[in-house]
């Protein structure tokens, strides 16, 4: 039942190649190194998946990038989650690498990370069970041929990963469907008097956003059949650096952009500006800052780094510079233009004016904002 939908020579052309294409090579090396247990139907062993997320070396001296940068206990939990007949629910606000670290987990598990339902508010039941052919079904009737099986049906008969993404962003009665699944490992086709029944190796991986707690709660009927790992914010500033460094280099080499030369300094300090705004106090814990109303996280600050690495090299001269940056934190800090703008004033005059060797930014950020 699995589908290819792309070949690999598209994914080589892709804008964004899934993680078992843009990261075949580790996957390979570390299949062929692998010799630990490996549940049914996994591509690697948990050790070897745990291995691809967080990065290290192998014996042959293939190195293994970082794919999310983390405690590690929190990726260990949740691939021995994957290896139980428990979903995986990653819960966290919004840009801590929720839909990064599915993604990788469900290309390091079955090599196929687009099994994938997108959740939102219009996401019918049929994206979570399967839906019909109708040229067929009026032609013929409901049978086998006429149905068209969801990602998670076709999880389930190849022992696959399946992912959600949103859950809560799901109507409650849809997410409900799931429970039979998650619960039985059998999803039943009354049309047709039969079920598909999951085999070894199926699991679902889904997110969870905390911002959107109440939108439609999961019911504790549900709740029950996910074992939840909560994906935190970074937790120093030089975590958060790495992270959005190599990810702007990623991306950055799928738009053709070139590397800018000290673009360090501007990417510790949209970094800085994101962390003490999002915590309420400067780094030196002096002085105490009002939070915008945004987020302000990592996948935000990618953003604006990336952005400004566009102006430069198309606008500039290659140089990672305070204007390339200032205007792209201006759009992320203020969401609403009433409040936001206030704090963003008040962070601008009372802490960049004043700290050493902000001067640039300071003016890039007064010409930004006029």
């Amino acid at each position: 039942m699995t589908v290819s939908v792309q070949t690999d020579a598209a994914a080589g052309e892709a804008l964004r190649p899934h993680a078992e294409h843009a990261f075949a090579d580790e996957l390979t090396a570390l299949a062929a190194t692998d010799d630990r247990p490996r549940p049914a139907r996994w591509k690697l062993s948990p050790w070897a998946v745990s291995t691809y997320l967080l990065g290290g070396t192998l014996p042959d001296g293939t190195l293994i990038t970082p794919k999310y940068v983390g405690p590690r206990r929190l990726v260990e939990a949740a691939v021995a989650t994957l290896a139980t007949d428990r979903a995986l629910l990653l819960l966290g606000v919004p840009g801590t690498a929720k839909t990064w670290v599915s993604e990788h987990l469900a290309a390091a598990v079955s090599g196929d990370s687009t099994l994938l339902v997108q959740g939102t508010a219009g996401t019918p039941e049929e994206a979570v069970r399967y839906g019909w052919n109708y040229a067929q079904l009026l032609a013929h009737g409901p049978s086998r041929e006429a149905l068209v099986p969801s990602p998670v049906m076709r999880a389930m008969a190849d022992g696959m990963t399946a992912r959600i993404e949103e859950l809560t962003r799901i109507p409650a009665d849809v997410q409900d469907a799931l429970i039979t699944i998650l619960s039985e490992k059998t999803l039943p086709v009354p049309e047709l008097g039969q079920e598909v029944q999951a085999v070894r190796g199926f699991n679902l991986v889904a997110t969870a956003n905390d911002r959107d707690r109440g939108v439609n709660e999961l019911s504790s009927a549900l709740r029950r059949r996910f074992n939840t790992v909560v994906l935190p914010l970074p937790a120093t500033p030089e975590a958060e650096v790495d992270i959005v460094s190599r990810r702007v280099a990623q991306t950055g080499r799928a738009l053709d952009l070139p590397p800018a030369p000290d673009g360090m300094a501007e990417i510790r300090r949209v970094v800085t500006v994101f962390r003490e705004l999002r915590d309420g106090i400067t780094t030196d814990g002096r002085t105490t800052l009002k939070s915008p109303s945004g987020t302000l996280s990592t996948a935000e600050a990618i953003s604006v780094v990336t952005g400004g690495l566009a102006l430069a090299a198309h606008f500039g001269d290659g140089v990672l510079r305070p204007g390339d940056v200032a205007a792209g934190i201006i759009g992320a800090v203020i969401r609403d233009p009433a409040a936001d703008r206030v704090v963003w004033q008040e962070y601008v005059e009372t802490v960049v004016r004043e700290r050493d060797g902000w001067k640039d930014f300071y003016r890039a950020c007064r010409e930004a904002a006029e």
